[in-house]
């Protein structure tokens, strides 16, 4: 059968890549793509990014099923123009995800039905707003209210940084529509990890844990970015947590989104905050897969991910299961020059294999900002490449993952050093 994926990123390569592994699919197209797509086997490069067009060709290749990769499409409507059309797609309606393009809405649904997550409040005013971090301090986080690329999220430690936020999206507009109106929260102090589901609207079936690294520099300095690495198994997410996590917020977000009129099918993707206690708050909501929390995710996979997407379109999630990988995965994203604020593009990457992924012994690399120019692969976006490794413990794959990372250059390529460093001074 023909698959379709979309998207053009790391999350949307290393999906593609482990449906490919299916022996009942023939081709995943991907729409765009990216040059590691292009160059996999078994996947093919659709340069459509019109949701109509999409429909089009989804309907003229027979495709078996859809899986939405990015949050753009999700909140434009793709899975509602798709189910219009009689075609099966993976995802939330535009109405669903709101979870994430909103995050005013996903508030006031975890207010209205007793989901843990921090104290806020919202502001379309920058005087009231201003007013009200002098009232509460620091630090505290000030969060544009729509879709930000994962880069709408200000961690303020003084007054000085929150003020100058606020001035950024409520004043000086620089975000755009999605900064038009922002949500000021409490600031939680303790450990993030990423809680993936898949739901059909009924039940729910986990993926692997992970733990993302978003800010750009070691140490967990610098702005905050899309995402610099991440590694699967997340160690802070033990199985008291995990049953407490699908009881206190997974759970209680299908059946709150259900209570209100929405069913909410697709990926749920719960970014959490444990505290030293183990208590976990859900610091937001994204309606989609985690990038670069896939690459390792993926990386494990052992299960026939078709079927699993399949049986979860269906609405029978209860008779699927996903099978591990029992070793970690950690991947470390290289980013291009500038990046998050001004990433350069059409710096030739060297030391890639020739097709897709590279795939060698327990390690491999997803392309996300990539593009073929002249037979040679560029830089085309922020975060270029994920470089993905398995291993027997978190320390094997960081070290396989660090080691595959000097085989490749860039002009200005960026990489953090610690990736998976929260992981190893826990106790194991």
């Amino acid at each position: 059968m023909k698959v379709l994926v979309v998207g053009g990123g790391g999350r949307e390569h290393a999906l593609a890549w482990r449906l490919a592994r299916s022996p009942r699919v023939q081709t995943v197209f991907v729409a765009p793509g990216n040059a590691g797509t292009a160059r996999e086997a078994g996947l093919q490069n659709v340069p459509i990014t019109d949701l109509a067009a999409l429909a089009d060709f989804a309907a003229a290749q027979s495709v078996a099923f859809t899986v939405v990769g990015p949050e753009g499409p999700l909140a434009g409507g793709i899975v509602d123009r798709f189910r219009e059309r009689g075609l099966r797609i993976f995802g939330p309606t535009a109405q669903a995800a709101q979870l994430e393009s909103s995050k005013d809405f996903a508030k006031a649904f975890m207010k209205r039905h007793g989901i843990p997550t921090a104290d806020y409040e919202t502001f379309t005013d920058a005087a009231l707003a201003h007013r009200y971090v002098d009232a509460r301090g620091a630090p505290i986080v000030i969060k544009a209210d729509g879709l930000a690329a994962g880069k709408g999220v200000v961690v303020a430690t003084t007054l000085a940084q929150a003020h100058e936020a606020i001035d950024a999206m409520l004043t000086d507009n620089r975000m755009g529509a999605a900064g038009a109106r922002v949500v000021i929260e409490e600031f939680l102090s303790g450990e993030e990890a990423s809680f993936i589901v898949l739901s059909d609207g009924r039940q729910v079936l986990p993926l692997a844990t992970s733990q993302d690294h978003k800010r750009l520099l070691d140490g967990d300095a610098g702005p905050n970015t899309g995402g610099m690495g991440a590694y699967s198994p997340a160690p802070v997410v033990t199985p008291e947590i995990h049953a407490r996590v699908l009881r206190e917020i997974i759970q209680p977000t299908v059946q709150g989104m259900a209570r209100d009129g929405i069913v909410f099918t697709g990926f749920l993707y719960a970014g959490l905050m444990i505290d030293e206690q183990g208590n976990p708050r859900t610091l937001e909501f994204n309606c989609r897969m985690g990038d670069p929390e896939t690459q390792p995710i993926m990386a494990r996979v052992k299960s026939d991910l078709a079927e699993v997407f399949e049986l979860a379109i269906d609405g029978h999630l209860d008779r699927a299961e996903i099978a591990w990988d029992r070793r970690t995965a950690l991947g470390v994203v290289m980013a291009a020059a500038g990046y998050p604020e001004d990433p350069r593009r059409g710096d030739v990457i060297e030391g890639l294999d020739a097709d897709g992924n590279g795939a060698r012994e327990d390690s491999l690399v997803f392309h996300a900002g990539t593009a073929d120019q002249d037979n040679r692969i560029v830089t085309s976006g922020g975060r270029v490449l994920c470089v993905t490794a398995l291993g027997d413990s978190l320390r094997l794959a960081q070290a396989g993952a660090y080691q595959r990372v000097q085989d490749i250059r860039f002009s200005g390529m960026q990489y953090r050093r610690d990736i998976g460093h929260r992981g190893l001074s826990r106790k194991r």
